[in-house]
């Protein structure tokens, strides 16, 4: 008995040893293809990664993708950011046909992208009271300011900004189209929310594409159906996708969206 149990230890372990060892080497080069970064305004500093095209000519300008992460990747070593979506956007076929540079901030575990407080009903669901128009949190201020440093660069088509984010970061996305809807020209929010009586008029000028598990019982997808409802009522041409029996984990879908990414180039403001 105790050889069978030492057998079966042993193969468990070096099961454990083989899957590190597999997925080491590709979680390895997602974070090569992002350079490591960190904005400073002389106060505070925001941990960033940026991914360049293949074969990156400053004299050309490339349309910019920015990516908001949920709050399980939250922290200070400026990786876990890519959790969700690194692989997607790093994937040889995305590169070769949609070059462009993308950025993953990183928010701090103690902070949130967006302006929001929590509470649970009598049922134990969990409420979000979304504030836009307050002060932002110092990582949403710092991005703010990480986007207009990116929009002083010649490489970067102002035309083409695009922004995203999942969970938490999808929340960070519809605040970030309330406060500073003339830099994007298209917004992909995942299983966000935001204050749909607080939309910027200016909003308009931006194609949003959200999306949203049907069954997600941590941000409702009730949150993303009146966030879409008002900022079409406010002009903006939007589109909403409502999986199905699917739970929080919306984006594992998303980045499988064939459309997702032909549709979010084909934008121009």
């Amino acid at each position: 008995m105790k050889t069978w149990i030492s057998i079966l230890l042993s193969s468990s372990i070096i099961i454990v040893l083989l899957t590190v060892l597999f997925n080491y080497p590709v979680k390895a080069q997602i974070a090569r293809n992002f350079e490591p970064r960190v904005y400073h305004n002389n106060i505070d500093s925001l941990p960033y990664r940026i991914m360049f095209p293949e074969n990156f000519d400053p004299l050309l300008k490339y349309p910019l993708i920015l990516f908001l992460h949920g709050a399980g990747e939250r922290g200070n070593n400026n990786e876990s950011q890519l959790i969700h979506g690194g692989r997607f956007f790093a994937s040889d076929t995305n590169r070769q046909n949609y070059p462009s540079i993308v950025v993953f901030p990183q928010c701090p575990a103690d902070s949130y992208w967006a302006n929001v407080n929590f509470s649970f009903d009598p049922e134990g669901k969990r409420s979000f009271s979304f504030d836009p128009s307050g002060e932002p949190t110092l990582p949403l201020q710092l991005v703010m300011q990480l986007l207009d440093s990116m929009l002083n660069q010649s490489w970067v088509d102002k035309d083409r900004f695009y922004l995203g984010g999942l969970s938490m970061g999808g929340m960070g996305t519809f605040e970030l189209l309330y406060r500073k809807p003339e830099v994007f020209a298209a917004a992909f929010p995942i299983c966000g929310g935001g204050n749909p009586d607080l939309i910027n008029e200016k909003v308009k000028s931006v194609e949003i594409w959200a999306f949203h598990g049907q069954d997600d019982p941590v941000v409702l997808p009730e949150l993303s159906v009146k966030m879409i409802a008002a900022v079409e009522k406010a002009g903006s041409k939007t589109k909403l996708t409502l999986y199905p029996d699917v739970g929080h984990n919306a984006w594992d879908h998303v980045f499988l969206e064939p459309e997702l990414l032909p549709w979010l180039f084909s934008v121009r403001r």
